[in-house]
């Protein structure tokens, strides 16, 4: 049977189920095909069920800390199998809610594989058919106007460390771990590896963080790195940067593995025994299996080729997300398929800026930032202006027993603009939206300082750090 509409989304996640919501507001006869779950990794396989596990993890510390706020707690356990179920539950729950989103605008969802089609009867575009492969082997043509691919990423794999699904883990096996490992090995030592190593230390783990760049988390400005790096090297997790897993060198035997670390910086190496191995290297796009062949659409280092309004070579196909690289965040592909639907409407749209793109890492403590840390600003030619303020000196952060962390403040001296907020510490990605904003409204430094913020608040860093700059 074929079915017409106005618009095809092919994949449910983030960016995927929004832009269907969002072209079915404006009127548009929408379909969604997903292969497996509405909600998408973001919500089955990574931002919701990883938040929720470091919540545990982190209720877990605070349990076991309870004495310096006065409560006396004995025989403070973890269990895993109740950690694992919450984390279900949770999802569950917002499984529903993006059902429920999707069926009341009356979206259509095709279970199974959708593949773009040559020209054909069906159509005489490429790609202006869509063949939909569902998983109990019948098949179904969709004909739609537009399409939208949005078919996220998964793990990327490591040569040399191949993934078993056992002891070589990727964060997707992470997650429906029933039983803690004595120590893990985290490959990778970017956000996805830093919230792993916290979380799994606050779970009382035996960590070790092998990073080949210079520094973990090497997108944020260097202070945030290096504070963070003093902080889980104080939770005895063990942090190696500048170094590599040898190839060749990995052995399995009787439940753990033995691999040998290469350290650059020292043309040293460590071979070392361990329970299990993460490997947290980025994410590749998912572009097997979807008929580009089929069309004009271009491919180049695994990622789809858009120009400023998210069209392809075939230009009734758009991509957004994960698939066409950049912020590989769900709310930047939630934006960008938004911004995709209005174009296809024929309206005007406003191209979406990087530098208004909040960034976090929900790692204890958190980490946020917007815009350009202090070396990117000097790289582009900026006269930096900079001012920290360490949480250690506001109310709030005392009240709650945790004072690590600090906002830094980029500006450029010339124009007094707000180049760049740098967070480290609690509630930290609750905060950057106070800089979010600021960043949209072209707020400089001088007018946020101005800002009544309540007392006590950790907001409140804001208007200090303002007022020093």
């Amino acid at each position: 049977m074929t079915q017409h509409y106005d618009l095809v989304v092919v994949g449910g996640g983030p960016g995927g189920y929004v832009a269907a919501a969002h072209a079915a507001e404006k009127g548009m006869k929408v379909a969604v095909v997903e292969k497996d779950k509405v909600g998408g990794i973001c919500l089955h396989k990574g931002c919701i069920p990883s938040k929720s596990l470091l919540k545990s993890a982190e209720m877990y510390q605070a349990m076991k800390e309870s004495t310096s706020y006065g409560i006396e707690a004995s025989h403070v356990r973890l269990d895993m199998e109740l950690v694992q179920k919450r984390k279900e539950e949770v999802v569950a729950n917002l499984y529903r809610g993006v059902n429920n989103l999707l069926r009341g605008h009356k979206v259509d969802v095709y279970h199974g594989t959708g593949r773009l089609m040559g020209p054909s009867i069906f159509s005489p575009l490429a790609g202006g058919a869509i063949a939909v492969e569902k998983q109990e082997g019948e098949a179904e043509m969709l004909v739609p106007k537009f399409v939208l691919l949005a078919t996220g990423s998964r793990p990327r794999q490591l040569q040399g460390l191949e993934v078993d699904h056992e002891h070589i883990l990727t964060s997707d096996d992470a997650l429906e771990l029933k039983e803690l490992p004595a120590s893990m090995l985290i490959v990778g030592g970017g956000a996805i590896g830093v919230e792993w190593a916290s979380m799994l230390s606050d779970m009382g783990v035996q960590v070790i963080l092998v990073e080949y760049a210079d520094r973990i988390l090497p997108l944020e400005d260097e202070e945030i790195s290096r504070e963070m790096k003093r902080v889980l090297e104080e939770r005895n997790v063990t942090i190696w940067t500048d170094s590599k897993v040898e190839e060749h060198s990995v052995h399995m035997d009787e439940g753990q593995v033995t691999l040998t670390i290469l350290h650059h910086d020292s043309a040293t190496e460590h071979t070392i025994t361990i329970n299990r191995v993460l490997v947290s290297v980025g994410r590749d796009a998912n572009i097997e299996d979807l008929g580009l062949d089929n069309t004009n659409i271009q491919v180049d280092r695994g990622i789809i080729q858009v120009n400023d309004s998210y069209q392809t070579e075939e230009a009734h196909v758009y991509a957004i997300g994960d698939v066409i690289g950049g912020y590989q965040l769900a709310h930047v592909a939630s934006r960008e398929g938004i911004l995709a639907v209005n174009h296809m409407l024929g309206e005007k749209i406003e191209l979406l800026n990087p530098s208004q793109v909040p960034r976090c890492t929900y790692s204890r403590p958190e980490v946020a930032s917007i815009g350009l840390s202090e070396q990117a600003a000097k790289d582009q030619g900026y006269e930096v202006v900079t001012s920290k303020y360490p949480l250690r000196y506001l109310g709030k952060p005392l009240v709650y027993g945790n004072t690590q962390g600090f906002i830094k403040i980029v500006g450029d001296k010339k124009s007094q603009d707000l180049l760049g907020v740098h967070l480290i510490g609690v509630q930290a990605t609750e905060l950057i939206s106070t800089a979010s904003l600021a960043k949209f409204l072209d707020a400089s430094p001088w007018e946020i300082g101005q800002v009544i913020f309540p007392h006590p608040t950790f907001s409140e860093v804001f208007g200090e750090a303002a007022k020093s700059f």
